[in-house]
C-alpha cells in the first residue's frame, strides 16, 4: 500500500494518474524532407508514388492549414521548443555561420582559428530550451530520434543526446549523400565530412539512408512494450537533395519520383510494424513534411517554394491517425502552427506544460482528438533579422514584407490589396515590430568549430575517428572540386526580395 501510495505521489508531480498512465498514447511523429504540397496522391500528386501516405490519410484527419517555417532547421527548432524560432536565433541555421553571404547580412565576418584557418561559428538549439522530448521524458515516455536533427551538429549537449532523447540514430546537418553519408561541409570549407551516427557515435554502415531510417524505425518500435509509452521522432532526409544513385525504381521513373516512392515504401512498412506490435489504437502517428518544396509545380496550387513565406514555402501536408480518437478520411481546416505541436503532444500525454520558457505554440488537442475550432488566429511567421522577408498571419491576412493578401478570396496570393487597406498594413506592421523587439541579441558566439574541417561531425566524435571513415571520406574529397570561381558558393544564396531560385536539388 506504501508503495502504491508513493507511485501516486510521484504521477501526481507530473500531473498524473495512475489511471491516465495507462492510457497514455504512443507518439510517433514523422516529417519528410522538401515534400512539396502536390507530391503526394491525395493532394492531385502521381498516386503511383505514395499508395501508403494516401492509405494513411483515408485511415487519419488531413489538416489542410497547417503550418511549418520555410526551411528545415527552423521547423525543427519550433518543433522542439514550441517557440517561434527567432525567439533562439534558430531562425538562422547552424551551417550559416560559416557562409561570407550570410555573415554579411548581420554585419559579421568569417571566423578564424588562431592559425589563420577559415571556420565555423558554432550554433544549435541552445540547452536552456525545455524541448518537446525533455517534456515527454518527465511525463514517463521513453525518446528516440531516428533520422535528420538539423540543430547543432558540433556540441554534445546541442546533439539530440543532450536535448531530452535517449536514443538517435541519423544525421546531424542539413542533407547528407544518402548513400556513402557525407555531406558538403558547405561552411567555409566545401570538403565532405561524414555525418552518420547511433547514440552520438559514428557508425559505419552501407545502405540507402531512407531505407536505414526506416530500418532503425521498426527495429526501435518491436523494441517497445505496452508497458511504458514512447515517443517516436522519425525524421526523413528525404527527399531533400542529393538524388543519387536510387537504388530501385529508375530508370522507369526519374529520380525525384524514385526518391518520392522510396520514401513511401519506408512510411508503409514504419505502419505496418506500428499495426503488426499492436499498438495501432494507442499511438498517435503523425505524417507531414518540414517545409515547402524546390519549385512552385510541387507546390500546387499555393504561391512560392522552401525558402519563402509565401503559401508554398510554408504550408504543408499534416496527416494525424488515431483509431477511435482522430475521425478518419476527414479534413480539418483549422489554422495550426508548428509550434503548437509540443503543447499538443505534452497535454495529451499528460504531461506539463509548467516551464521557464514561455510558449508560443498552443494546445490543439481538443482540434485534433474533438474537431473544435482552432484557438489560433495569428502566425508569427517571420520578423526582422531573418534573411526572409517579415510575415504575419492574421485571420484572413497575410502580410509578406509590404505585400498584402487576403486569404479567403485570394488563397493563391496573386493580388497584392495593400493599397486597399492601408490600415490593416501599419497594424501588422506594428505587430510585427513589436515582436521582434523580443529577440534576443545573439552574441559574438565566441565558440567556433575546431579543427575548420573535421572528418565527423560531433566535437567529441571527432577526436577519435576510426580509420575506415577517415579513408572513406578522404577517398570522396579527392574528387571534390577544389575550388569555385569568385563570388561563387556552393550553396543557394540567401533570399532576395522574398524570393529564391533552386537550381539542381537544392543543397
Amino acid at each position: 500500500m506504501k508503495s502504491l501510495l508513493t507511485l501516486c505521489i510521484l504521477l501526481s508531480s507530473f500531473g498524473l494518474t495512475a489511471s491516465s498512465f495507462a492510457a497514455q498514447p504512443n507518439i510517433v511523429f514523422i516529417m519528410a524532407d522538401d515534400l512539396g504540397w502536390a507530391d503526394p496522391g491525395f493532394n492531385g500528386g502521381d498516386a503511383r508514388l505514395t499508395p501508403n501516405i494516401d492509405k494513411f490519410a483515408k485511415q487519419g484527419t488531413r489538416f489542410t492549414q497547417f503550418y511549418m517555417t520555410p526551411v528545415c532547421a527552423t521547423t525543427r527548432a519550433a518543433l522542439m521548443t514550441g517557440r517561434y524560432p527567432f525567439r533562439q536565433w534558430m531562425d538562422w541555421r547552424s551551417e550559416d555561420f560559416g557562409k561570407p553571404d550570410y555573415l554579411a547580412l548581420l554585419g559579421m565576418k568569417l571566423a578564424h582559428l588562431p592559425d589563420g584557418t577559415p571556420t565555423r561559428r558554432v550554433m544549435g538549439l541552445p540547452t536552456e530550451e525545455r524541448t518537446v522530448a525533455e517534456a515527454l521524458k518527465e511525463a514517463g515516455y521513453s525518446t528516440a530520434l531516428v533520422g535528420k536533427w538539423h540543430l547543432g551538429e558540433w556540441l554534445p549537449e546541442e546533439l539530440p543526446m543532450g536535448q531530452g532523447f535517449d536514443h538517435q540514430y541519423g544525421h546531424y546537418a542539413w542533407g547528407i549523400d544518402y548513400n556513402n553519408k557525407t555531406i558538403p561541409h558547405n561552411a567555409p570549407a566545401i570538403f565532405a565530412v561524414y555525418d552518420w551516427h547511433r547514440d552520438q557515435k559514428p557508425v559505419f554502415e552501407k545502405g540507402y539512408s531512407t531505407d536505414l531510417i526506416a530500418d532503425e524505425a521498426v527495429r526501435l518500435i518491436g523494441l517497445e512494450s505496452k508497458e511504458k509509452p514512447f515517443f517516436h521522432y522519425i525524421a526523413f532526409n528525404a527527399i531533400h537533395g542529393p538524388l543519387e544513385e536510387i537504388p530501385r525504381h529508375v530508370p522507369e521513373l526519374e529520380k525525384r519520383a524514385a526518391a518520392i516512392k522510396c520514401l513511401d515504401e519506408g512510411l508503409g512498412r514504419i505502419l505496418e510494424a506500428i499495426d503488426k506490435k499492436g499498438f495501432a489504437d494507442n499511438t498517435l502517428v503523425i505524417f507531414t513534411n518540414d517545409n515547402g518544396g524546390l519549385t512552385e509545380e510541387v507546390n500546387k496550387p499555393w504561391r512560392g517554394t522552401k525558402n519563402t513565406t509565401f503559401e508554398g514555402g510554408i504550408r504543408v501536408p499534416f496527416i494525424a491517425r488515431w483509431p477511435g480518437k482522430v475521425k478518419p478520411d476527414a479534413t480539418n481546416d483549422s489554422m495550426i502552427n508548428v509550434t503548437d505541436l509540443l503543447p499538443t503532444f505534452v497535454t495529451i500525454a499528460g504531461g506539463s506544460l509548467k516551464q521557464k520558457l514561455p510558449l508560443d505554440g498552443m494546445d490543439m488537442s481538443a482540434v485534433m482528438l474533438e474537431g473544435k475550432q482552432s484557438p489560433r488566429d495569428e502566425i508569427v511567421i517571420e520578423v526582422a533579422g531573418s534573411v526572409r522577408l517579415p510575415t504575419l498571419r492574421k485571420g484572413d491576412f497575410k502580410l509578406v514584407g509590404k505585400e498584402l493578401f487576403n486569404l479567403a478570396s485570394d488563397p493563391y496570393e496573386k493580388t497584392d490589396i495593400a493599397a486597399q487597406h492601408p490600415e490593416v498594413v501599419a497594424q501588422m506592421q506594428a505587430r510585427l515590430k513589436q515582436i521582434a523587439a523580443e529577440r534576443p541579441p545573439l552574441g559574438d558566439l565566441p565558440i567556433l568549430m575546431d579543427p575548420a574541417l573535421p572528418y565527423v561531425y560531433g566535437r567529441d566524435e571527432n577526436k577519435d575517428v576510426p580509420d575506415e571513415i577517415k579513408s572513406h571520406v578522404d577517398a570522396i574529397r579527392a574528387t571534390q572540386p577544389k575550388s569555385y570561381p569568385p563570388g561563387t558558393y556552393p550553396w543557394p544564396g540567401a533570399p532576395k526580395d522574398g524570393k529564391v531560385i533552386y537550381k539542381g536539388d537544392g543543397r
